[in-house]
């Protein structure tokens, strides 16, 4: 179950709050500096809000946190599914250095405690995973494109991999994002999803309403996370649909492009 903090400026998760070693959070709109459809706490460091703002309200996030991280590292995204694995040495490198190294990637993982792995988003699932057995942990952002080319799955097999990461040490959040009923889609994109390994009757539904198919990002990444093995039991879902909550988190098919971004962090704690 994802819980507001007090000031309603995160969210939480019921399932990590289980592991004192690990911080995960989503941001919400609240409390930061932002203004306009980037209202208040836009975390969207590539968004064309003003630099000084987004600089301001990452420190307020970094600050907030029950542990300051030692780096946020935010990607610019790419909708892909190449991934990075950030060792020790990404923290001593220089800036524009871990900017380069994260680069495209929506999917990044460590082992080194102090570096928050983030995704910013805004109708996208970011997703937190969790190796208890091997302390490892790792971010995904799923976006549709991300979804079809099954992004979360892929996440789980490089973290296999790199950590030896087997089924069932695997804890799982899934964030807030677009649900079905805010996700129409069309044709073309129903067409992947149809041509994809997913079964379409679980993924996709027709409304007469508006002609259209509606896409269940959900459904999909949850069955992804099953198929490498993870127990349901330990896959949450925040059930929190942005297109819906638009006013307490952002929503770009709601608030247009040019709106905040929310983020998603996992960290090993220090």
């Amino acid at each position: 179950m994802a819980i507001f903090s007090e000031d309603k400026m995160f969210l939480s998760y019921e399932s990590m709050l289980a592991f004192p070693n690990v911080t995960c959070f989503t941001t919400t709109r609240f409390g930061g500096v932002s203004e306009g459809n980037y209202g208040s706490l836009n975390c969207g460091i590539y968004t064309d809000d003003d630099p000084e703002k987004i600089r301001q309200n990452l420190e307020i996030v970094k600050n907030a946190l029950p542990q300051k991280p030692a780096v946020l590292a935010i990607p610019h995204l790419s909708h892909g599914t190449d991934y990075a694995h950030l060792g020790r040495s990404f923290l001593k490198a220089t800036e524009e250095e871990q900017k380069a190294r994260v680069e495209h990637k929506d999917i990044l993982m460590t082992r080194e405690k102090g570096i928050c792995v983030c995704v910013t988003s805004a109708d996208c699932l970011p997703i937190a995973i969790y190796d208890a057995k091997n302390e490892a942990i790792c971010i995904v952002h799923a976006g549709w494109r991300g979804t079809v080319n099954h992004v979360a799955l892929t996440a789980l097999q490089k973290m296999r991999q790199k950590f030896n990461t087997q089924p069932e040490d695997v804890h799982v959040v899934v964030g807030p994002g677009i649900s079905l009923a805010g996700f129409e889609v069309g044709d073309e994109v129903y067409d992947e999803f149809k041509a994809s390994s997913y079964p379409i009757e679980l993924v996709a539904e027709w409304v007469p309403r508006s002609h259209k198919y509606h896409i269940n990002l959900w459904v999909a990444n949850r069955l992804d996370i099953q198929d490498f093995g993870v127990p349901t039991s330990q896959i949450e879902m925040s059930g929190i649909c942005t297109y819906l909550r638009y006013q307490e988190f952002f929503s770009v098919r709601r608030l247009t492009r040019d709106s905040g971004r929310l983020l998603t962090g996992i960290m090993l704690n220090k």
